[in-house]
C-alpha cells in the first residue's frame, strides 16, 4: 500500500500539535479530543506512519488541524512574517548601500557550488540518523573526530545493524562508492533560485516562485513544507496560504536550503539578499521557517562580498532577523555555545553539541529550523572559517545532517575564495558532475554553473 509522506491528516496532527506547543498556543483542548479518538502522536522520524487510520480519524484530523490553525499565537508579534513588519523590527535594513558593488566573482561562487555539494554529500549517508548512531559509526572506522567522507569498509557489524545507513543514499555516498554527485533537494532548490533568477530577474514575486515549480520541479521531489505547499498549490491554494493551510511544517529547514543563490548573487548587499529569500521561502513557510532563508541569504551576501570572516558574515546576518525571535535566539545560543569551548581541535566540538541537543532536541523534530540553525551557527563559528572544520562539525551535530553540511559548505566554500582552496579529496570525487531532475541541470558541471550564476548576479 502507498503510504505517502508529509501529507497524511493522521501524520500532520501530530506535528501541528507540536508547533503548537513550540508557539505557545494553548492546544490541549484539541489534543485531548485526538487521543480520546485513538490519534497517535507523529512519527519519530519518518514522513508517514505504517498503518492507514480508520476514515473517520482521518475526518476527525482534518477538522482539528483548522481548529488549531485559528488559535493565535502570542509569539506572533515578536515572530511576524509580513516583510514590512519584519524590517520595522531591524534597523540592518535601513543601512543598506544604495550602490551596489561589483558583480560576484565566478571563482568564488564556483567555490560556493562545490561547497554546498560536498557538505550535502558528506552527510546524506547519515541522514535521519541519531547523534550517537553517527559518532558510532565514525569511531567504527577511525573517523571520529569526524574528518573525511564516511564508509563501510571495516565498519563492524554490530554498529552497520544498529544503526544502518539511510537507505536512499547508502549506495551514492559513501566513500567507496561515490561518482559525482547525486540528487539531492539540497542542490535541486539552488538550482531553482538560478532558474528564477535568469527567468524573472530580481524582482520575482512568490507567484513567480510557484510557477516555477509547477513547471520544473517534480513533486516527488519535495519533503516537508514543501510537498504540503506544492498540495495546496495543486488544491488552488494562493500565496501565503500556501504556507499556512494543513503545513505543520512551516518552521522547519526547508526554506532555509534555498537561500544561496539570493546570497551569492548580491555580494554586500545582504538586505537585498533578505528580502529576495522572503519572497521564495513565503511559499512554504512563515515566521521562523522564513527567517532561516533570509538569515542564510544575508550571511552569504556579506560573505560574498569584501574581505571579511564568518563571525562578521554570521553578525550580519543576524542584523535582518527579528531580535526576539526565537530563531535570532537560537543563533545566538550556537555562536555562544561554540565561543564557550577551545577550538583549536575538532575533539571539543562534541561537548557544543551535546549542549545544542540539551537544549533544542527535547520538543523538536529533527527537521525543524531552530535546532538546525544552532548547529550550523556553531560548526562555523568553532571551525573559524576552515572549510573541512565547517563541514564536519555541521554533519557530526546530528539532525539535517546533508542540509546543515550543505549551507555550512556553501558559506565556507565561498570565504575559501576559489576552488584550489577546497582539498581534492572533497572535491574530485564529485568529478565536475550533478545529477538533478530539475529540467535543464542534469550532468552539468560546477564551473557551468558558476558561469551561470555569475550572469545573473545583481
Amino acid at each position: 500500500m502507498l503510504r505517502l509522506t508529509w501529507v497524511q491528516p493522521e501524520d500532520l496532527i501530530g506535528h501541528e500539535l507540536r508547533q503548537a506547543a513550540q508557539d505557545g498556543r494553548d492546544a490541549s483542548a484539541v489534543e485531548l479530543r485526538w487521543r480520546r479518538a485513538g490519534g497517535h502522536p507523529a512519527p519519530d522520524r519518518a514522513g508517514v506512519s505504517k498503518q492507514p487510520p480508520a476514515p473517520q480519524l482521518r475526518s476527525l484530523a482534518e477538522e482539528l488541524l483548522d481548529e488549531l490553525a485559528a488559535i493565535p499565537a502570542p509569539s506572533a508579534t515578536d515572530e511576524p512574517t509580513d516583510l514590512a513588519a519584519i524590517t520595522s523590527l531591524c534597523p540592518g535594513y535601513a543601512a543598506e548601500p544604495a550602490a551596489p558593488p561589483a558583480p560576484a566573482d565566478a571563482s568564488r561562487l564556483h567555490a560556493a557550488w562545490l561547497g554546498r555539494a560536498v557538505g550535502c554529500l558528506l552527510g546524506k549517508p547519515v541522514e535521519k540518523l541519531p547523534l550517537e548512531g553517527i559518532r558510532a559509526i565514525a569511531a567504527a572506522t577511525s573517523n571520529w573526530p569526524l574528518d573525511t567522507w564516511f564508509t563501510e569498509i571495516g565498519l563492524d557489524p554490530a554498529v552497520a545493524a544498529a544503526h544502518p545507513w539511510n537507505r536512499r543514499s547508502r549506495s551514492t555516498s559513501l566513500a567507496e562508492n561515490i561518482d559525482g554527485m547525486p540528487e539531492d533537494d539540497d542542490l535541486n532548490y539552488p538550482l531553482l533560485g538560478l532558474l528564477l533568477l535568469r527567468r524573472h530577474g530580481h524582482s520575482f514575486t512568490t507567484e513567480d516562485v510557484a510557477r516555477l515549480w509547477l513547471d520544473a520541479l517534480p513533486a516527488g521531489r519535495t519533503f516537508t513544507a514543501e510537498r504540503v505547499a506544492y498540495r495546496n498549490l495543486l488544491d488552488g491554494l494562493e500565496p501565503p496560504h500556501t504556507a499556512t493551510h494543513r503545513n505543520p511544517f512551516r518552521e522547519w529547514i526547508g526554506a532555509q536550503i534555498r537561500a544561496d543563490v539570493f546570497g551569492w548573487t548580491h555580494p554586500a548587499r545582504p538586505a537585498r539578499a533578505a528580502g529576495l529569500a522572503h519572497s521564495d521561502a513565503t511559499l512554504t513557510h512563515t515566521a521562523n521557517g522564513v527567517y532561516g532563508e533570509m538569515f542564510v541569504a544575508a550571511v552569504l551576501a556579506h560573505a560574498a562580498g569584501p574581505a571579511t570572516t564568518v563571525h562578521e558574515a554570521l553578525e550580519a546576518g543576524l542584523r535582518f532577523i527579528p531580535p526576539r525571535s526565537r530563531y535570532a535566539q537560537a543563533i545566538r545560543f550556537g555562536v555562544e555555545a561554540a565561543r564557550a569551548e577551545p577550538t583549536g581541535t575538532r575533539a571539543g566540538f562534541a561537548t557544543v553539541v551535546d549542549t545544542l541537543h540539551a537544549r533544542y532536541a527535547p520538543g523538536h523534530h529533527w527537521v525543524h529550523v531552530l535546532p538546525n540553525a544552532a548547529l550550523l551557527a556553531a560548526a562555523l563559528t568553532h571551525a573559524d572559517g576552515d572549510f573541512t572544520g565547517s563541514i564536519c562539525r555541521a554533519v557530526s551535530g546530528g539532525w539535517d545532517t546533508d542540509s546543515n553540511g550543505a549551507t555550512a559548505g556553501s558559506v565556507a566554500g565561498l570565504l575559501a575564495g576559489s576552488p584550489d582552496a577546497i582539498d581534492d579529496r572533497w572535491t574530485a570525487p564529485l568529478k565536475n558532475r550533478l545529477a538533478t531532475t530539475v529540467a535543464g541541470f542534469d550532468g552539468i558541471g560546477f564551473d557551468a554553473l558558476a558561469r551561470l550564476t555569475a550572469e545573473v548576479s545583481a
